[in-house]
């Protein structure tokens, strides 16, 4: 009984930024776990490696987009609707930073981060509701799952205004889309991560995990079974009567 509550396998789901980071963890898991998924990024090359690696254990397949813009989201939307019929899971994780001071914090980009951030967060999932909704049951939800940040549950240390302000915003989108979608059978709940290793992550960590591991409450650093367990939670049978809601997976850092 307990491994089909968590069971996953046989599912379809996309993972968006998945050639990397938090996207490589839950591919990763979920792949291990038996789902088939498709992973997109900007870099098709390293994406088309990624799914080739992922494949020795499963089935993954590479679907490169840049989806800071919206040619790059309709081009991926396009592409699952010619090859799926129907979509269970979809994982919004791409994601970029900005870092600068306030006085000196570019416009270019505010734009590049609410856009990736943001924006295509609300518009891929849009174009994606004709595959989740005809996945989605009352007792087996489609499941929506977006990647926010502890940064937009706190004030964080450093100048990164409009990545905390752009988690902020992913994590009321949430809660926004869950409530008109629930009775459409199509949960929508996010992942708030802390610090984990990657490398958007790099310049924080070039000062030593152990000195990370030191402002997290519980001792340490994120590892990947931390955030692909949580998302193979919330998209299986024991996750299915979440939505709306958003989870931190950061060793206490969102609650200290």
């Amino acid at each position: 009984m307990t491994d089909d509550l968590f069971s996953i396998e046989g599912k379809t789901a996309v993972v968006t930024g998945g050639s990397r980071g938090i996207g490589l963890m839950i591919a990763r898991g979920y792949v291990d776990a038996g789902a088939k998924v498709y992973i997109s990024s900007r870099n098709a090359e390293v994406c088309n490696e990624v799914a080739v690696e992922l494949s020795k254990n499963g089935e993954c397949i590479s679907v490169p987009a840049d989806l800071g813009g919206t040619e790059g989201v309709d081009h991926l939307a396009a592409e699952l609707g010619a090859r799926e019929d129907h979509l269970d899971i979809l994982v919004n994780n791409a994601g970029a930073a900005w870092g600068a001071p306030m006085e000196e914090f570019p416009e270019a980009g505010w734009d590049k981060v609410m856009n990736l951030n943001v924006k295509s967060v609300f518009f891929l999932t849009v174009k994606l509701l004709p595959l989740l909704r005809k996945a989605a049951t009352q007792e087996d939800p489609a499941r929506v799952i977006n990647i926010g940040s502890v940064d937009g549950l706190r004030v964080p240390e450093m100048l990164n205004y409009a990545y905390s302000a752009s988690k902020a915003a992913v994590h009321m989108l949430t809660r926004h889309m869950a409530h008109h979608l629930v009775k459409e059978n199509i949960t929508i709940n996010a992942i708030a991560p802390g610090p984990f290793p990657s490398k958007m992550t790099k310049f924080i960590f070039d000062m030593g995990e152990d000195v990370v591991a030191s402002t997290v409450p519980m001792g340490r650093v994120g590892h990947p079974d931390d955030v692909a367990g949580t998302a193979i939670y919330l998209a299986s049978k024991a996750g299915s009567y979440l939505t709306g809601t958003i989870i931190p997976v950061g060793g206490g850092v969102a609650t200290a």
